[in-house]
């Protein structure tokens, strides 16, 4: 069974996160599930659209010491099939995204998945 695409080709919400995903070392897209994921090279780092109904989120994977007070915001939730394995989900959008925090939480993500050595290129880059 195919699923169905959650987004259209030029939705603004999943470039911006795009952007932000691309800047890590072995940076990959696939589409899954009618949706983005990004990668280091094939592990999940980030999913844009955490169900149907809530197309305009991302899932990501905290470090398990901040999930429970990111719980403690309105903004997330446990996405189903994800969430069993730590993994979040969090509202994008509107004027009330504060990307910042997105490319922190994004950033943490990449760094709970990611190789060793390719954490050890991404922490190269940022003592440049």
């Amino acid at each position: 069974m195919e699923h169905p695409l959650l987004f259209e080709n030029d939705d603004p919400v999943v470039d911006r996160v795009r952007t932000i995903c691309a800047e890590y070392p072995e940076f990959g897209e696939k589409m899954a599930w009618g949706r983005p994921t990004f990668r280091a090279g094939q592990k999940l780092f980030a999913v844009m659209g955490a169900s149907m109904d809530r197309p305009h989120t991302l899932v990501f994977k905290p470090d398990p010491d901040e999930r429970p007070a990111l719980l403690q915001d309105d903004r997330f939730f446990v996405p189903k099939y994800f969430g069993p394995g730590g993994w979040l989900g969090v509202a994008l959008g509107g004027d009330t995204t504060d990307w910042t925090f997105i490319a922190e939480l994004i950033d943490e993500s990449y760094r709970q998945i990611a190789l060793k050595r390719q954490i050890a290129a991404l922490d190269d880059r940022h003592l440049r």
